[in-house]
């Protein structure tokens, strides 16, 4: 699964990355955590950067809670899924992220492990996003982050690990014309296993409240 990530980078920087307008004020990141407002790319006709909450709220919901339990989907599963089927079809977004957390079970316990791409740059995850209306009537935007099987650089960590799509498909994902399932679920593959780096972090990133960059130390 993905539970945490982190955007330590800022938003002209991912502007760049994603070559959209750096139309948001953010700062860094360094433990997100499922309910809190995350950056994502979407797409309207023209790419741009948006602010969304994590945790899914499908339209139909009739409680917000339901968003805690929906912070991932399961690549095999989103075609089947009603809660995603849909949003595969028209509803797909970038979330954007220069590392995520995972946690290693050992003799000791679980230890945090911090994994990024070998060039620590930004990269984007899959997502899904849907509009749910509470009961003031005010439309809530929220996001998933699409899961797939590890590969074997991340297989000694967990058996999941989060879609991260490669440049040359970002356009793609976003794309409303493109949206037969086959195709986006071919997508979803695990990252290249000599792409990515891993090491051990400080446990205060189980605290989704502590959000300091001594956690990477």
């Amino acid at each position: 699964m993905c539970g945490r990530f982190t955007l330590t980078h800022d938003i002209n920087a991912v502007a760049s990355t994603f070559q959209v307008p750096a139309a948001l004020q953010t700062g860094p990141r360094y433990n997100v955590a499922p309910t809190q407002q995350v950056v994502t790319v979407m797409s309207n006709g023209t790419a741009h950067l948006e602010t969304v909450r994590w945790g899914l709220i499908p339209s139909w919901a009739k409680e917000e809670s339901i968003g805690a339990k929906m912070i991932n989907a399961r690549a095999e599963t989103l075609a089947e899924k009603a809660s995603f089927k849909r949003l595969l079809h028209s509803k797909r977004c970038l979330v954007v992220a220069d590392g995520f957390y995972e946690w290693k079970k050992e003799a000791v316990g679980k230890t945090p492990m911090y994994i990024t791409l070998k060039d620590q740059e930004i990269f984007a995850f899959a997502g899904l996003w849907d509009v749910w209306k509470d009961a003031a009537g005010d439309a809530v935007r929220t996001c998933t982050i699409i899961t797939t099987e590890a590969n074997e650089f991340m297989a000694s960590i967990h058996d999941r690990m989060p879609a991260i799509l490669t440049p040359e498909v970002h356009a793609l994902w976003l794309d409303p014309a493109y949206h037969e399932a086959p195709a986006l679920l071919s997508l979803l593959k695990p990252y290249a296993t000599n792409q990515m780096n891993a090491r051990p972090v400080s446990r205060l990133v189980n605290n989704p409240r502590y959000d300091s960059a001594d956690l990477l130390s």
